[in-house]
């Protein structure tokens, strides 16, 4: 579980140090805040350090392999001109420095890197053991149908697509997992089903569809793109990449989606929490955010912790409020801008 991050000149932050929830962790602010720079960052550097365990011999990390490895990844996930580019932007040289704090205490890290960098970053503290399980990024679009043969074109050509999508785009592909954890997965995929009508198949040339019991199947592009953020969802449930000890970062998983999908997905971020995946979503949508807290005080989640985070603009840096309870964020311009429009709207019927 990642325990904490701090975050010192790193794109529009100056200094902030974030501190998480085993379970839910929400990120609320308007666009343009940083929203998603929060959950890329310590996406990156859990995949880069899952990646390159794959790659290499070494039983333990090393700082020859890491500080290339998380130097890429930041680069192939934010894409930079240069790693430098990332440093939060001042006259004169600057510095970016990043820590982060896990649970377990062994896979502790800590980098830097200056406006000058390229291609590297200076390890300041080497974990001791390697990530085990890859996480998942869900960007704020669906991906399902551009997944055939992306995979293949991402890696044989240049393509101005983040890199998280080729991440879930790999593990969008893997099998279906079997045994023990297959009651589970139908448990989790129950509501998600429900709300699709079907359930999500991938056929042997690359591609996915919604099979609808007495319809047959509909090809992914002809379903409704809320439906097919579900199935996106769904699959990564079924092949195991979202079971115990795994990671979700979500941005705006509202997106494109009715209130009634949003239901249903405030729900199943829930019940994945409490199957032991920690979730990190950015979201600027009121609804999901008051779908979240009725849920979390009903008795089958009332046990499950929520840390809520907003951002805010302070001396042209952006800061961090960070609490327990939703009302703990002070500055939630959201939440003004839907209590003003509630008012406007009952003054038309005065």
């Amino acid at each position: 579980m990642l325990k904490e991050i701090r975050l010192k000149n790193f794109t529009v932050f100056s200094n902030v140090n974030l501190k998480f929830s085993n379970n839910l962790n929400v990120i609320i602010g308007e666009n343009g805040m940083g929203k998603s720079h929060l959950l890329k960052i310590a996406y990156s550097i859990i995949t880069s350090n899952y990646e390159e365990s794959k790659k290499t011999n070494n039983s333990v990390p090393t700082k020859t392999a890491l500080q290339k490895a998380y130097a890429e990844k930041l680069i192939n996930v934010f894409r930079p001109e240069s790693l430098g580019r990332l440093v939060r932007r001042k006259q004169g040289r600057e510095r970016c420095e990043i820590a982060v704090i896990f649970n377990n205490t062994n896979l502790n890290c800590e980098f830097s890197f200056s406006t000058l960098s390229k291609n590297e970053v200076q390890i300041d503290l080497l974990n001791k053991s390697w990530q085990e399980k890859a996480p998942v990024f869900l960007p704020t679009r669906e991906i399902l149908t551009i997944y055939p043969n992306f995979t293949y074109t991402y890696k044989n050509n240049y393509l101005e697509y983040e890199e998280t999508y080729y991440d879930t785009c790999v593990l969008l592909g893997a099998y279906l997992a079997k045994g023990p954890k297959e009651e589970k997965i139908k448990e989790l995929l129950k509501p998600l089903e429900e709300a699709m009508g079907g359930k999500v198949i991938l056929d042997k040339n690359g591609r996915f569809y919604l099979s609808m019991q007495g319809q047959g199947t509909m090809e992914m592009p002809l379903v409704a793109e809320g439906l097919r953020k579900l199935a996106m969802l769904a699959r990564l449930i079924a092949t195991g990449s979202l079971l115990d000890k795994g990671m979700l970062f979500w941005d705006e998983p509202e997106a494109n989606l009715n209130p009634k999908l949003i239901r249903t997905i405030a729900k199943v971020i829930l019940l994945l929490c409490q199957n032991g995946i920690q979730v990190f979503i950015a979201t600027h949508s009121l609804f999901l955010l008051r779908e979240i807290e009725i849920l979390s005080n009903m008795e089958d989640f009332v046990s499950l912790k929520t840390r809520y985070f907003g951002l805010k603009e302070e001396n042209n840096a952006i800061n961090v409020e960070q609490g327990n309870e939703i009302y703990d964020i002070k500055t939630l311009t959201l939440l003004d801008e839907s209590l003003l429009q509630s008012d406007r709207y009952m003054n038309l019927e005065g």
